[in-house]
């Protein structure tokens, strides 16, 4: 149970559902109410087949490039841990995907669906944590399962949006993107740690 609510923990930080919320009125502010929940929804679905691809067909693709587990573990953690950084040190997730912002009529895929919830951080994380050659299918299945709750939440979170930037404020919800970060950061290192203790464990 401790398990499944640290990687319940660790899915809600690498998505950071709180840093979407100024993307997303960004993004949906020249719709009426009732189109904005319709984004939203779309966007979630939309994020979650995103993680859920990447979670089926992820790791194949990398194997079929002939990358070694170690590599992946390694090269993964590096990309979480320089996501991190951008997170904690940076301008902050939500004034960086706000920047991108050019066409209001696609927003649902970019930059809601992606990258603000599918982000290359909770890509990353996603095949990391259904490797196959560490994590049984249970594993991998609960797993998913888990993405798909934290999208749901996440969901539930941008629906709320407006209530929720009142209450918390831009300034709440640039500390709490940078907290998720170091906790990503610290997956991250911990990922590096474990390749390379791998790679010379098996010289």
């Amino acid at each position: 149970m401790a398990e499944i609510l640290t990687t319940i923990f660790f899915v809600f930080a690498v998505i950071d559902p709180i840093g979407s919320i100024p993307v997303y009125l960004e993004a949906t502010k020249e719709f009426d109410l009732v189109y904005k929940k319709k984004i939203a929804i779309r966007a979630s679905i939309m994020a979650f087949l995103i993680l859920l691809f990447f979670i089926v067909i992820g790791q194949l693709i990398l194997e079929g490039m002939s990358v070694s587990l170690d590599a992946f573990q390694i090269s993964g953690g590096v990309i979480l841990f320089l996501f991190a950084l951008t997170m904690i040190f940076g301008d902050g997730k939500p004034e960086q995907e706000k920047s991108r912002i050019t066409d209001y009529k696609h927003v649902t895929i970019f930059p809601i669906a992606i990258p603000s919830i599918a982000s290359p951080g909770a890509i990353m994380a996603v095949v990391l944590m259904t490797n196959n050659h560490i994590y049984t299918i249970k594993q991998q299945a609960i797993t998913t399962g888990i993405v798909l709750l934290v999208i749901g939440i996440t969901c539930l979170i941008l629906l709320t949006a407006n209530h929720l930037q009142k209450r918390i404020g831009n300034y709440g919800i640039t500390v709490l993107s940078k907290v998720m970060g170091l906790i990503l950061a610290s997956y991250a290192v911990q990922s590096i740690l474990s390749g390379i203790g791998n790679y010379f464990g098996s010289i």
